[in-house]
C-alpha cells in the first residue's frame, strides 16, 4: 500500500509535508539559532535577517521558539495517539472472541468516554492529578481510545462469521493466536486510517491545552502556548499568530489528506 499512496499526488504530498514536520519535531532544537528562553534582545522585533521571525513580548528569538515547540507539540500528539491504539485497539477486538461479559463491560466504557468533553475533561483531571505533560497525554490518550476501540472492533465483526476463522476455532486455536493471525492483519488497513485521522484531532487538542497552559510549564514552547501568548500582542504585531497557526493548520491538513488517501487506497484493492 506504501507504493500506492506515493503514487497519489495527495499522498505525496502529505507525506512530504509529514516528513518535514517530524524532522522538525526530532531536530528542531537543534536548528534552533539561539536558546528559545533567552530574552537578550529587544522585545516585539519584526522580522529581520538576525531574526527571521521576530522577537516576541520578552525578547526571545520566535523561530528558535517554534522550533523547539515542534518537539513537545509533535511527540505530544504522538504519545496520545499511542496511548490510545493501547487501550482501543486490543480491547476493540477481544470484544468480539472473550464472551457476552467482556463485551458489555468494554462497550460501556466506551460509551461513557465517548459522552465526555474531552477538552473540559482533559482540564479537570489534570488539575486533580497535575499540570505535567505526561498526566496530560495520558488523559487525552485515554479519551481517543474509544475512536480505535470502535475501528477494531468493527473489522473483527467483519471476520468474526468467516468459516476459516471458525475453524480454527474448532481446532483448538487460542483467541489471541486468532486476532493475531487471522484478525490483526484484516483490521491493519482501518486502523492504519484512524491513526492518521486521530493523529491530527490529537494535535489539536494538545495545541488547546497548551494554548490554555495546561500540560505545559511555562516558559516552555509549545505551538499552542506561542499563540497564546501572541494573541495577546496583536496590536503591535498582528501577523505573529500566523506562524504557529499556519504549522498546525498545515500538519492537520497533511494528516487528514493522508487518511483519505489511505481509504481511496483500501477501497480499490478490495474486489
Amino acid at each position: 500500500m506504501g507504493t500506492a499512496i506515493l503514487r497519489r499526488p495527495g499522498g505525496a504530498l502529505s507525506v512530504l509535508i509529514l516528513a518535514l514536520v517530524l524532522f522538525l519535531a526530532l531536530a528542531g532544537p537543534a536548528l534552533a539559532p539561539y536558546d528559545p528562553y533567552d530574552g537578550a534582545f529587544d522585545i516585539l522585533l519584526g522580522p529581520s535577517a538576525t531574526h527571521w521571525l521576530g522577537t516576541d513580548y520578552m525578547g526571545r528569538d520566535v523561530l528558535s521558539r517554534l522550533l523547539h515547540g515542534s518537539t513537545l507539540s509533535v511527540i505530544g500528539a504522538l504519545q496520545v495517539v499511542a496511548i490510545g491504539f493501547a487501550l482501543g485497539v486490543v480491547p476493540g477486538m477481544l470484544s468480539v472472541f472473550l464472551g457476552c461479559g467482556f463485551e458489555w463491560g468494554s462497550l460501556r466504557v466506551i460509551d461513557t468516554l465517548i459522552a465526555l468533553p474531552s477538552l473540559v475533561f482533559a482540564v479537570a483531571v489534570t488539575a486533580l492529578i497535575g499540570n505535567g505533560v505526561s498526566e496530560a497525554m495520558f488523559v487525552v490518550g485515554v479519551l481517543v481510545a474509544p475512536f480505535f476501540y470502535r475501528v477494531a472492533r468493527a473489522a473483527a465483526l467483519e471476520v468474526a462469521g468467516q468459516p476459516y476463522l471458525q475453524a480454527s476455532v474448532l481446532m483448538g486455536a487460542s483467541v489471541w493466536w486468532v486476532v493475531r493471525r487471522h484478525v490483526w492483519h484484516k483490521a491493519l488497513p482501518a486502523v492504519s486510517i484512524a491513526v492518521a485521522t486521530i493523529t491530527g484531532h490529537s494535535l489539536i487538542v494538545v495545541s488547546s491545552l497548551t494554548f490554555l497552559g495546561i500540560g505545559v510549564q511555562p516558559p516552555e514552547p509549545t505551538w499552542g502556548g506561542l499563540l497564546a501568548s501572541d494573541l495577546q500582542y496583536l496590536a503591535q504585531k498582528p501577523y505573529a499568530p500566523v506562524f504557529p497557526s499556519l504549522l498546525i493548520v498545515v500538519t492537520v491538513a497533511a494528516l487528514n489528506l493522508l487518511a483519505d488517501t489511505l481509504r481511496d487506497a483500501q477501497r480499490r484493492r478490495r474486489p
